[in-house]
């Protein structure tokens, strides 16, 4: 009797649609995708941390000398940290937020950064972008393509980079 009291109570509770659960579960998980390990940084290195973080949430990266663009996580170059370095990112389609933007910070050779149908890119990730000094020294090119969620004042925050 007392199951089926609570149990008639449970049933009268709205329930979000499972689609709410299912966003909200991969948002969560992409959340997890773009935590900062400041550890990891100090002991790989800013390149190749940033190179995992990118990989990890579905980018590609390609390095100065190679005309490869390196895809799979599991296949990161070995050898000395300091002979590989970022000089293209392309984050098209990928999960990348701006909690994981200080990645970046450490980036001295990017020269390229697509990013085409980023969903969790916001105009507070260009400001972040904007500001990063060692990137405004590098950076040649960059495609905004498609990110629903980049506003004008996004756009202007850019204005340091040349």
């Amino acid at each position: 009797m007392l199951f089926g009291k609570i149990s008639q109570q449970l049933c009268g509770l709205k329930k979000p649609p499972r689609s709410c659960d299912y966003r909200n579960f991969w948002g969560w998980l992409n959340a997890v995708f773009n935590k900062v390990d400041y550890e990891r940084i100090k002991d790989v290195g800013p390149d190749r941390a940033a190179s995992e973080w990118l990989l990890r949430c579905g980018a590609t990266v390609r390095y100065h000398g190679q005309e490869r663009w390196q895809k799979d996580y599991n296949h990161l170059p070995t050898g000395p940290l300091e002979k590989y370095k970022i000089q293209a990112i392309d984050a098209t389609e990928s999960c990348i937020m701006r909690i994981g933007f200080d990645y970046l910070e450490g980036l001295q050779h990017v020269e390229k950064i697509r990013l085409c149908k980023c969903h969790y890119i916001e105009d507070d990730c260009l400001e972040k972008l904007g500001k990063l000094e060692n990137l405004q020294k590098s950076i040649l090119e960059m495609e905004i393509i498609s990110c629903g969620n980049i506003t004008d004042k996004g756009i202007i925050a850019l204005y340091h980079l040349r």
